[in-house]
């Protein structure tokens, strides 16, 4: 089972067809036919159902690409790592979920790379689900995520703590003087759940219950194109919105009648990683 095999199978999987399959890895569609075959004659199973205008993955064509995934992913980590340790001084693979690299970590990272040039810094974005399970498949050295990781491997600390703000497009009027939590419910509210923890909870337990909201989001950085220009409404982490803010994009709306936790996010790491992340996220 080679790498160009199980590219061609992931190729495959997302195009669902040999012709644009073969277009995108630049071979001819014999290439792309003998692989999959060659795969499936290891394996001992079908990884595609064939029609005449598309294929689809079987059930074991899905557990496999899975696996497919995973190994590319690990294998191009550790050649990247491996060739930036003959040219970099360090070399660091960070995830974090969109938000909080905007809120936080874009500014670190910057002033990072400034002070230290000589080191090497891959970052990946994703939701907090995403990025503990690569954390542990080894395809990151550290996470910022929403959730904490309780492992003997790692170590798992608060990072940073968020107070919650309603904001709105900074022209429309509505609520200027503040909201209570009932007007609340009669807005058209964007829903970000946080990556389901407490705050997300919080937020949805508002609404009367079973409330479909207009549109519901897992990274709240997602959002924010939807509240340009329109009368609607979302919790952001205040130091998020507070560029926006600034901008005259958005507006802070006040509440009149209730008050929202708090947002914490988290640093995970590999606790051999454990003097580089000091480094690069606190200074120390």
């Amino acid at each position: 089972m080679d790498m160009e095999g199980l590219r061609t199978f992931l190729v495959l999987a997302n195009t669902k067809n040999y012709t644009r399959a073969a277009g995108q890895l630049f071979v001819a569609q014999s290439t792309v036919t003998n692989r999959i075959a060659e795969l499936e004659r290891e394996l001992g199973v079908n990884l595609f159902a064939r029609t005449n205008r598309k294929v689809e993955l079987t059930r074991e064509g899905e557990r496999f690409r899975i696996y497919a995934d995973n190994v590319i992913a690990l294998t191009e980590s550790s050649l990247a790592e491996i060739t930036a340790a003959k040219r970099f001084d360090n070399y660091l693979r960070i995830g974090s979920a969109d938000s909080i690299y905007e809120g936080h970590l874009a500014p670190r990272i910057l002033q990072y790379r400034k002070e230290n040039p000589r080191d090497s810094l891959r970052i990946s974005i994703g939701v907090t689900s995403h990025l503990l399970e690569q954390l542990q498949a080894d395809m990151l050295d550290v996470v910022f995520t929403y959730l904490p990781l309780n492992k003997s491997k790692y170590h798992s600390e608060l990072y940073k703590q968020d107070a919650l703000v309603l904001v709105t497009d900074a022209v429309n009027e509505t609520y200027r003087d503040g909201i209570t939590e009932q007007q609340l419910t009669g807005v058209n509210y964007l829903m970000c759940n946080f990556a389901l923890q407490e705050v997300g909870q919080y937020i949805r337990k508002l609404f009367p219950r079973f409330h479909q909201f207009e549109l519901e989001i897992d990274d709240c950085m997602k959002i924010v194109p939807f509240l340009r220009h329109q009368d609607t409404y979302t919790f952001l982490p205040k130091d998020m919105a507070e560029p926006y803010i600034a901008r005259g994009e958005f507006r802070e709306i006040p509440l009149l009648d209730f008050r929202t936790p708090v947002i914490n996010s988290y640093i995970i790491y590999k606790k051999s990683a454990e003097d580089l992340c000091r480094k690069v996220f606190f200074g120390e």
